[in-house]
């Protein structure tokens, strides 16, 4: 974990429904004039961009009170402008940081923001025998989450950051907006991970949940055409 707690001064980007962590890449679609300014300004100097997700998603022209205090550092990997004005970007999330003072200048938000370091304050062997029990129960979501690629869990088989591997699972992770969030303003480790377990084992319940729902429906809809058939030949 890289040791620089100096201040940066970098164009913020507001992100309606999304929470970016570190080591995501992730493809992002912007059309808000402050935004395309911001990612402007961005790929003029050093392609770094602070991105920051709204309280909101239905707030337009998001001022500070509007933003998360925590957001990303983040690295713009490739930009393409379509055909509709809009852009399409690649971001690569680097760090976590606290995002203050942010202001309007230039046309678009800009930001004043430290990096927060992941913290350890339980033991490693804790923090191990957590990440393990997250990753069997995460094994299981891939599994029957079919928006998920089976190769994701070989990726995540190759970490050995413990910190890196919470950001990654709740990278992939379908909870609400709040809860992400909430998973990014975990600065320790071990309480990351032991979120982390919790939200995908509510994922994994309601999973099951829906199968059942599932099963119900087409088992009555079986039922009532065998119904319907036997009434037709009865006539």
């Amino acid at each position: 974990m890289t040791d620089h707690p100096e201040a940066l001064v970098l164009p913020v980007l507001p992100l309606r429904d999304v929470v970016v962590f570190p080591h995501m890449v992730i493809p992002l679609f912007v059309g808000r004039d402050k935004s395309v300014r911001a990612l402007e300004l961005a790929m003029d100097s050093d392609k770094r961009i602070l991105l920051v997700a709204q309280k909101s998603a239905e707030t337009d022209d998001p001022t500070a009170s509007d933003l998360y205090e925590i957001g990303t550092l983040a690295h713009v990997l490739q930009l393409l402008k379509l055909p509709d004005g809009t852009i399409k970007v690649l971001v690569e999330g680097m760090e976590r940081v606290r995002v203050d003072k942010v202001s309007e200048r230039g046309g678009t938000l800009s930001g004043h923001a430290v990096v927060v370091p992941s913290t350890e304050a339980r033991e490693a062997r804790e923090i191990e025998a957590t990440a393990r029990s997250l990753m069997t129960l995460f094994e299981q979501y891939v599994k029957t989450n079919r928006k998920l690629p089976p190769e994701l869990l070989q990726t995540l088989a190759g970490i050995d950051d413990s910190s890196r591997l919470a950001d990654t699972i709740a990278a992939h992770l379908g909870v609400r907006l709040a809860d992400k969030q909430r998973l990014l303003e975990s600065l320790d480790t071990g309480e990351r991970l032991e979120l982390l377990v919790g939200f995908v084992d509510g994922e994994i319940d309601v999973q099951q949940m829906e199968k059942r729902i599932r099963g119900r429906v087409k088992s009555q809809m079986e039922k009532s055409q065998r119904e319907y058939y036997l009434n037709e030949q009865m006539k």
